[in-house]
């Protein structure tokens, strides 16, 4: 939907400056200035400028929908574009991708007043962006666990894995993946879920075109979290290890490798060296 102005003449300010006033006006004012030069074409200016701020705003809300379906249902849809109105309002989108944006919602609905009776729902919207950010990140091919043969073994210990693009970790104190699991379309009507069952770490991977959640022991998490913070194979191996003794890096770097979650191996420089 576009605003219509009128002719430009030599008093007309440009049209990079049209731009960014009516991007102003949408989440606040309009200026005298702008007004003159939106072609009324039988509607005042303003009321024109009125309707083009509820379009901008109900399609940011459906866009905050669209990615964040659990939190809508969890709350119901009126609460849930009463609370988007206000998000859209205090966060305008900075860039034009609408996939990308409410990235930063949950920490809103963690400070929301009306949403105090719910603490678990910031993060459940936490899981619902790393989801939506996992479903559109980069393709990259995944290694085979022959690259770890390649390696010698003095140089194993200086290994750097790269973990796929799509891959996203969360700790949450609430059971977010068994709330996210029971508000799906093809969940049991009756599926019911113990908010005091704990906290949990969770990995979010693309595969195909949907998104899978699954739960990590802590000392996997710690793992990957090393990993994907680019920490060096034995530093990695150190952090699990000192959560769990138990820790079996073989068993952990395979499964990886199986599940086509190393896209990159490389070697790094002696722990002296950093």
């Amino acid at each position: 939907m576009a605003l219509p102005l009128q002719s430009k003449d030599s008093t007309m300010p440009s049209l990079e400056s049209v731009q960014r006033r009516i991007g102003a006006a949408i989440f606040g004012e309009a200026d005298p200035e702008l007004l003159s030069v939106i072609d009324a074409g039988g509607i005042a200016p303003a009321a024109r400028l009125r309707i083009y701020r509820n379009h901008a705003f109900l399609t940011l809300i459906e866009a905050l929908k669209a990615t964040y379906p659990v939190v809508c249902r969890l709350v119901d849809e009126r609460f849930f574009s009463y609370a988007a109105h206000e998000y859209v309002r205090e966060t305008p989108p900075s860039t034009p991708c609408l996939v990308e944006y409410g990235e930063s919602f949950a920490e809103f609905l963690r400070a929301f007043p009306a949403c105090r009776g719910l603490p678990y729902l910031a993060d459940v919207a936490r899981l619902e962006w790393a989801i939506n950010d996992a479903l559109h990140a980069e393709e990259a091919p995944a290694l085979s666990v022959d690259a770890l043969r390649a390696v010698a073994p003095i140089d194993a210990p200086g290994l750097r894995l790269t973990l796929h693009p799509s891959h996203r970790l969360l700790v949450s104190p609430w059971p977010v993946n068994r709330i996210w699991s029971a508000n799906q379309p093809d969940a049991a009507p009756d599926a019911e879920v113990d908010l005091d069952a704990g906290a949990v770490r969770l990995a979010i991977v693309r595969r195909g075109d949907r998104a899978v959640v699954g739960e990590l022991a802590p000392a996997s998490h710690a793992f990957r979290a090393a990993i994907a913070a680019g920490a060096r194979l034995d530093a990695a191996a150190e952090a699990a290890l000192a959560i769990d003794p138990l820790f079996d890096l073989p068993l952990t770097l395979r499964g990886l490798f199986d599940a086509g979650l190393i896209t990159g191996c490389s070697p790094s420089g002696s722990a002296k060296e950093e």
